[in-house]
């Protein structure tokens, strides 16, 4: 009892003394725990690259015209997960609910991913509100393109003649997939960091100082005078690519003229288009096809070189005097009549016509990236470094579509003068390079005072739509493009204060009707009765090209709808023509066309040769697959009232606001889009549910629709392989529906354009 009270009394004696070094030892304890935790993920994050990224549009962000939290699950493997929102101006991270989830993300740190190459990571959470600077590509201060932070490359098989220092240089040869490439790219690098591959001086010809930027004015009465001469001949440089022969064959047609000439070079990927334009060809003697193919990428010098060598064979082609060099592509097209066009040029025989930029000549050079160093391979515009502007020069730019004489093209293809062959070799290191060097060549040349500051055309820029770097896959800059006209722009074709001919751009899966606008204001009314005037039908698939263009999807799809075309027609016969009605296909489906009507997609018309059942000779069918529409608007109330559509697809257009998978063909590997289109209306916050095939949540997020918000879309994070079936995906406001619809993700009956085996899936 004694000790007993001893102890008490030492305990009341001491106790703040004790129970700080209790709170000592507690605190230390948890700083030890806390250390643990970070030794533990710091796995996780060694070989992770710390630079973010803006927003991609087409990766979990929004259309610029409205602003939206996230609120979702990515299916069974993720837990809590924040979404990103899109402003107009600039990405922000924002988060309107927490994430649902059907299952908790596991407590255990993954392993960490191999480094993802610049521009190219994931990014959720706070680090999507870190995504605004730093990112490979688009760094702080505008700097667009910069991958500080690559990766260092580790094949080991190549060994650069040089030590490649730049973080431009090493990030290119850490990305680059072919080693031939990454050969070029260090041999390009050490001979700039020699100081032996740009020009350091280029000799300036013109007696003119400063920068000449005259225009010609539009002049009705003018236009109606009698030309002095003879009028002059075009030769039309007509560059295309893709599928769309039929719009080619519109262009063609409302500028064809006997006296002119018409050289076409098709991209060495289209050889659909190619076939279909040497057959073309072959019908009139004024019209080539280049016998050479290049692959021309957006921004790339392949470009320029496709347009110095299709110039030298212009001039070389016997017969063929023209007097101008016009450029056009498949989705240009006139907006006054060849009358109209040669008589201006008649006029004016001795100008070149081309648009510049403006006077803020370092502002263009920046945004130009004329200061960098790039060079072209494996289909990519990789850039390299800095460089320097060569002195004794103006540097010029603007837009690659231009109006030449032939004395210039002459000039530039056939002279010996060092400031072409300096600004050649400058320019085959340069970004976008047909968009200036045709104007820095002319601007320093003798014949500068024959720069006219017009290129004759009308282009229809949105620029809050059509500047959302859509080119990054294919170069290291951000780039942008001009919109589609459609009726509502028709009045911006109608120019009246200087001279255009031509407008940019038209597609008719876009829109079809400002063409006919535009041929009845040209060249008035088609004749009654005229058929497929509102129809367009525009190939996706022929056998010729062979299945290596087609993805598995595409392959079950088509295959697909041949086998149920061939079965309904069979099931719903007569019994008495259910014999003559059984068909077999045979082999692939021979042609795969999409098909507009008054500018709607209607279905896709499939043409499959089959063996009927019967004793007969083989025939070629024509199916036609009409889209069955699954919308739903569910809800009277007002706001819900603002809901136009909803849809769900691939290959989103942030510029056009549409899908260029206009089937809607989707796979278990695809990772779809919901879009939304509202009328203007109260600010309201709505929920999107995804539900897959089961009947089971994979995923629901919110988003905020501001008064003027016209579309708005998103991509979730969903697990992938995709479940095969029907899912449906509904919009919720205070959980009271809104609408839904339902899409279709197609179960594969091709692997690596393989069919599969019943036994390869019971595997």
């Amino acid at each position: 009892m004694v000790a007993s009270a001893r102890v008490q009394k030492l305990v009341r004696r001491y106790k703040l003394a004790i129970a700080t070094a209790l709170a000592i030892l507690l605190l230390q304890g948890l700083v030890v725990w806390s250390f643990s935790g970070l030794e533990e993920d710091e796995p996780g994050e060694k070989g992770r690259q710390r630079k973010q990224r803006p927003l991609d549009p087409g990766e979990g962000s929004k259309d610029t015209d409205s602003s939206a939290g996230r609120r979702g699950s990515a299916g069974r493997r993720h837990g809590r997960w924040r979404g990103r929102a899109e402003s107009p101006g600039m990405p922000v991270a924002k988060v309107v609910r927490a994430v649902t989830s059907r299952h908790r993300a596991s407590r255990r740190v993954p392993p960490a991913p191999p480094p993802e190459a610049p521009g190219r990571q994931n990014l959720s959470g706070a680090a999507a509100g870190e995504a605004l600077v730093g990112a490979a590509g688009f760094p702080p201060h505008g700097d667009t393109g910069s991958v500080e932070g690559a990766p260092q490359p580790t094949d080991s098989s190549f060994t650069p003649k040089c030590e490649i220092v730049g973080k431009d240089a090493l990030s290119a040869l850490a990305r680059a997939s072919s080693k031939q490439c990454r050969e070029e790219i260090a041999n390009v690098v050490c001979l700039h960091q020699a100081g032996s591959l740009m020009p350091k001086v280029v000799p300036r010809h013109c007696q003119l100082a400063g920068k000449i930027s005259p225009g010609i004015q539009w002049d009705e009465a003018q236009a109606q005078q009698p030309m002095d001469g003879p009028p002059v001949r075009i030769a039309y440089m007509l560059v295309v690519h893709g599928r769309a022969i039929r719009q080619l064959k519109r262009l063609l047609k409302a500028v064809y003229h006997e006296q002119h000439f018409f050289y076409i070079h098709v991209d060495k990927r289209s050889n659909y288009l190619h076939r279909e334009v040497v057959e073309l060809a072959r019908q009139y003697d004024n019209v080539r096809v280049t016998p050479w193919r290049m692959v021309t990428i957006w921004g790339g010098a392949s470009l320029l070189r496709m347009y110095l060598r299709s110039m030298r064979d212009l001039l070389e082609v016997p017969g063929w005097a023209w007097d101008f060099f016009i450029n056009l592509s498949a989705t240009d097209y006139p907006t006054r009549t060849n009358e109209e066009l040669v008589a201006f040029l008649s006029k004016n025989r001795d100008k070149n016509f081309l648009k510049s930029h403006g006077r803020d000549n370092s502002r263009f050079i920046k945004k130009q990236g004329l200061d960098r160093l790039f060079h072209e391979c494996d289909s990519h515009m990789w850039r390299l470094g800095e460089r320097q502007i060569p002195a004794g020069i103006v540097v010029d730019g603007g837009s690659d579509w231009f109006v030449l004489t032939r004395s210039f093209v002459e000039y530039v293809v056939y002279t010996d003068d060092p400031l072409v062959a300096q600004l050649r070799q400058f320019y085959t290191y340069t970004l976008l390079p047909a968009e200036s060097f045709f104007h820095t060549v002319l601007e320093n040349s003798p014949a500068c005072e024959s720069l006219v500051d017009n290129n004759l055309r009308v282009t229809n820029w949105n620029r809050k739509l059509g500047c959302k770097c859509q080119y990054k896959h294919i170069v290291d800059w951000c780039g942008c493009s001009p919109n589609d006209f459609k009726p509502q722009d028709f009045l911006r074709l109608q120019q009246v204060s200087r001279p255009t001919f031509f407008a940019r751009k038209f597609e008719s899966t876009v829109n079809q009707e400002v063409l006919e606008i535009l041929d009845f204001h040209l060249y008035g009314s088609y004749p009654p009765g005229t058929q497929a005037l509102k129809a367009y039908w525009e190939n996706t698939y022929d056998v010729a090209d062979g299945p290596s263009g087609l993805s598995d999807v595409m392959l079950t799809a088509y295959t697909a709808f041949a086998r149920l075309s061939l079965r309904h027609a069979s099931t719903t016969a007569s019994p008495s023509a259910i014999p003559l009605c059984r068909f077999e296909p045979r082999g692939l489906p021979s042609s795969v066309h999409l098909y507009f009507y008054d500018d709607h997609f209607q279905g896709y018309l499939v043409t499959q040769a089959v063996q009927p059942s019967a004793q007969r000779p083989a025939e070629t069918l024509e199916m036609w697959l009409m889209p069955q529409g699954s919308l739903k608007l569910l809800s009277h109330s007002d706001q819900a009232s603002r809901l136009q559509s909803l849809e769900v697809g691939t290959e989103w257009d942030p510029k056009e606001r549409l899908f260029r998978n206009f089937g809607g063909l989707l796979g278990p590997l695809d990772e779809p889009v919901a879009m939304q289109r509202w009328a203007r209306g109260p600010n309201l916050t709505a929920t999107v549910v995804w539900i897959d095939p089961t009947f089971v949540v994979a995923t629901s997020y919110d988003i905020v629709v501001d008064s003027e918000t016209e579309v708005t879309q998103y991509k979730p994070p969903l697990s992938r392989p995709l479940r095969p079936g029907a899912w449906t995906v509904r919009l919720l406001q205070f959980w009271e529906p809104l609408g839904e619809t339902r899409f279709l993700v197609l179960p594969l009956t091709f692997n690596r354009k393989l069919p599969l085996r019943k036994a390869a899936t019971e595997l």
